[in-house]
């Protein structure tokens, strides 16, 4: 099992595009065998924490080349969001 934390930070301006982007991307995480544990915005509206399950680091790895992935990154061009992700464990 792997877990990741992912700080999502949307460019001023560009929030609901990248809501939408994340919406969009979050719902293939199940064709990689992954699971949105939970997902929090910012009171502001301006970024996000997303907590994310995968069954193993092969299926984090498909996830981020996914070309459907890619192709909603390369549509939103300037408006797409920064993201740094972390990997946890439970403590």
């Amino acid at each position: 099992m792997l877990t990741l934390v992912a700080i999502v930070e949307f460019p001023t301006g560009a929030e609901s595009d990248g809501q939408r982007y994340e919406d969009d991307v979050l719902a293939l995480l199940g064709r990689h065998g992954g699971e949105l544990e939970r997902r929090l915005r910012s009171t502001a509206g301006r970024s996000e924490v997303h907590v994310i399950r995968f069954a193993d680091r092969a299926g984090y790895e498909s996830f981020l080349v996914d070309p459907q992935r890619a192709a909603l990154r390369t549509a939103l061009g300037e408006a797409a969001p920064t993201t740094r992700v972390i990997e946890v464990h439970e403590v």
